[in-house]
């Protein structure tokens, strides 16, 4: 009898455990583990976004869950939509943590695009920091990860952070997202998505009408 009751006891303490593990460790959300399964988490950020960003270029095409887009597909600024509160501003930025490759990421990451202090969702309406650049990965380093992150400021905020025009290379090298967030304390973001891309032929001709313009 006595066995029963120790076991009983046994299997109680068990689940107590469980539940607690649960309410402390709690499930990833579907971003979340799309970021994980491609070591976005973390490589860029330590915690997943709560919701997918919508992200789409010309043409309807949508960055959505790691798809492979071709450069000249991502070439001109994109569409992003999320749901705002209106008296809220936001930080958006886009990151390439793959440079020169996934493999040797010595120069990790690149800034592909920076806006803040965005009032609600008029994206348009937000101060562009970092104008934007498309993926433009070089040859022969496989496949990169294009992280697009969306942080809720917790008021308007100052940002001591040098306007890079779309033609200027220089102050996109090394950015580091984790930093930044931490700097300006931007907490976990509140949503995010990313696509992949490859190099191909038409990498030397945007390169070349971007910064040799």
């Amino acid at each position: 009898m006595w066995i029963k009751c120790l076991s009983l006891i046994c299997l109680t303490l068990w689940m107590s455990q469980c539940v607690f593990a649960d309410f402390d460790n709690p499930a990833e959300t579907d971003v979340s583990k799309f970021m994980r399964h491609l070591d976005i988490i973390p490589d860029v950020i330590e915690t997943g976004p709560q919701e997918f960003l919508n992200v789409t270029f010309n043409g309807n095409i949508p960055a959505d869950r790691g798809v492979e887009l071709q450069p000249m597909q991502v070439r001109d600024v994109p569409s992003v939509k999320w749901i705002a509160n209106q008296d809220t501003y936001y930080t958006l930025l886009m990151v390439d943590p793959d440079v020169p490759s996934k493999k040797y990421p010595k120069f990790k990451e690149y800034l592909h695009w920076l806006v803040v202090n965005i009032p609600g969702n008029q994206l348009q309406l937000g101060d562009v920091r970092a104008a934007y650049v498309g993926a433009m990965p070089l040859e022969d380093t496989g496949l990169h990860r294009y992280v697009l992150l969306l942080f809720k400021q917790s008021d308007f905020t100052a940002f001591d952070f040098e306007k890079l025009p779309q033609q200027n290379d220089q102050g996109r090298i090394k950015f580091n997202t984790k930093e930044f967030v931490e700097r300006y304390k931007l907490g976990v973001p509140l949503a995010g998505n990313f696509f992949t891309s490859i190099w191909s032929k038409d990498v030397s001709a945007l390169h070349k009408t971007i910064f040799q313009s």
